[in-house]
């Protein structure tokens, strides 16, 4: 047996970048925003909190510009989480997931739908009242799921889960 190894020309490779990738749901902005809220609202009750407690006239004389500064810190990271949530975008493809996210390191996730092991769909409370779904896609040999997609319109996922264990089933 002869051993055969072709080199293969990088330009004849399909480019991950020609796909079309759909944004996710802007109801998922919602989510966002009120997790953001929900989690600024205790840092900066704490603070509150922390101010009663220690009475020291070092850290009263100061509490103000601590404050304004962890809020300055909670809106900038308010603003990065919108501004990220419009490059949260994906395609699902005849042999692949694709799923892009990050505004400051951005990333390109593709999964081979040949090495999906199994796919779930799951929902929180707060997804549910906005009609919306996790996808979660888990391959052979990780722990946890290799990728997870926030944010997609509940039918959406169902149809999305029902292609790919069709497809990972072998039920053409």
């Amino acid at each position: 047996m002869t051993f055969i190894n072709p080199q293969i020309q990088i330009e004849d490779l399909p480019n991950v970048e020609d796909a079309v990738l759909k944004p996710i749901s802007k109801s998922y902005l919602k989510i966002i925003a009120l997790n953001g809220l929900v989690v600024y609202s205790l840092i900066l009750g704490t603070l509150f909190g922390v101010r009663h407690l220690i009475k020291e006239d070092g850290f009263q004389d100061n509490f103000w510009y601590v404050f304004f500064g962890v809020l300055g810190l909670c809106i900038i990271n308010f603003i990065i989480s919108i501004l990220a949530f419009k490059k949260r975008k994906y395609a699902v493809r005849g042999h692949d997931v694709i799923y892009a996210k990050g505004l400051i390191v951005h990333s390109i996730t593709t999964v081979p739908i040949s090495r999906i092991q199994h796919v779930e769909e799951s929902r929180s409370w707060l997804a549910r009242q906005f009609g919306l779904s996790t996808l979660k896609i888990f391959t052979a040999g990780e722990s946890g799921s290799d990728l997870s997609i926030k944010g997609l319109h509940h039918l959406e996922a169902k149809g999305i889960n029902d292609f790919i264990s069709s497809e990972v089933n072998g039920n053409d």
